[in-house]
């Protein structure tokens, strides 16, 4: 009886060992915590080079409304949150964007979550912008998406007295206009963090996750999936493209990344929630997406066994959504612009 106990003790402290180890492991590999304040994600966003305005709830809130907002588009019908649902990952779940007047994304682009977006290196498939307060300003602008160009977004909230209240109070004189919206907007959604059972192992607590999980971590380790998809997004920096075989489907849609062929890496928190999959949305399974990914990046045949168990994992990136009340929106006056379809 003693020996069985002391057997049951030692196999209980090799695998206390082993979830130590691959702790250590995972963090040596690159991948790190959710700051659990926004002190920390002023932190990551000081290490990303990207200098920020002063988080406030006040801002916030106001952002929390213009996220909302649909009067910023011309239609009157698009806001950011019908591309990036907060309802559904923070994505719309569709292979590419559709924008004013049902129009297709023009590159056939798929719509990245905006959870955690926050933490990212980099903004839009292409990085062209640094910050969220720049690429909020995009898609209002864009004729494809919002199309609002930037003088009617600050006309169209000019004209409502309780947003012109509202900046007046949190920006002073500067009040309404466009920086100060997108700026908002992106105070608001510095606030979507999604932190998961992976964050609490990476921070020691080796029973967040299960010894399954344990195994497609260590398989998305060991197989070399952390070269690209590292740091606290598991993504979301500039990577090389088709690094090692072709994309299957390269030829949906016209996108080639920046000027050097990169591509922003995306972030795998919540993946198991955004599909479909890849810049222009062609694949929607998640084990189809891994094995992919080892075809074109890596050049290594990764087998269904492993793939599921690698997916076992990135399920456990699925984090818990901050509770979002929907905001009532102030009352269309007289001055405000009317909507054009």
């Amino acid at each position: 009886m003693k020996m069985k106990s002391l057997l049951i003790a030692s196999l209980i402290a090799c695998s206390n060992v082993n979830a130590t180890s691959l702790i250590e492991e995972a963090k040596n590999s690159g991948l790190v915590a959710l700051p659990q304040d926004q002190k920390g994600v002023d932190e990551i966003l000081k290490q990303n080079g990207v200098q920020a305005s002063k988080f406030t709830l006040e801002k916030a809130e106001l952002g929390k409304k213009l996220y909302f907002e649909p009067r910023l588009s011309k239609s009157g019908i698009i806001s950011c949150n019908t591309c990036h649902n907060l309802g559904l990952g923070g994505a719309d779940g569709i292979s590419a964007a559709i924008g004013h007047k049902w129009a297709l994304n023009p590159h056939h682009l798929n719509s990245p979550t905006v959870y955690n977006a926050i933490l990212n290196n980099t903004q839009f498939w292409d990085g062209r912008a640094k910050t969220l307060v720049d690429q909020a300003k995009g898609p209002i602008q864009a004729d494809a998406e919002m199309a609002t160009p930037a003088h009617l977004a600050v006309e169209k909230i000019s004209s409502l007295s309780e947003y012109v209240d509202e900046f007046k109070k949190i920006y002073g004189k500067s009040g309404v206009n466009f920086d100060n919206i997108a700026d908002a907007i992106a105070n608001f959604e510095r606030t979507l963090i999604t932190p998961s059972r992976f964050d609490k192992f990476l921070q020691g607590d080796e029973k967040a996750l299960s010894k399954q999980e344990q195994k497609g971590l260590k398989l998305f380790i060991d197989k070399g999936c952390v070269a690209c998809h590292n740091g606290v997004n598991l993504g979301g920096n500039m990577q090389a493209f088709e690094v090692a075989g072709k994309y299957k489907f390269a030829s949906l849609g016209d996108f080639k990344g920046d000027a050097n062929g990169m591509v922003k890496t995306p972030t795998l928190r919540n993946v198991a929630q955004t599909a479909p999959y890849f810049h222009n949305g062609a694949i929607w399974s998640l084990k189809d997406a891994i094995k992919e990914m080892g075809s074109v990046q890596l050049g290594i045949e990764i087998s269904d066994e492993e793939a599921k168990s690698i997916e076992t994992f990135l399920k456990s990136l699925t984090g818990t959504k901050p509770v979002i009340v929907y905001p009532q929106l102030p009352v269309s006056t007289e001055k405000t612009p009317k909507p054009q379809l």
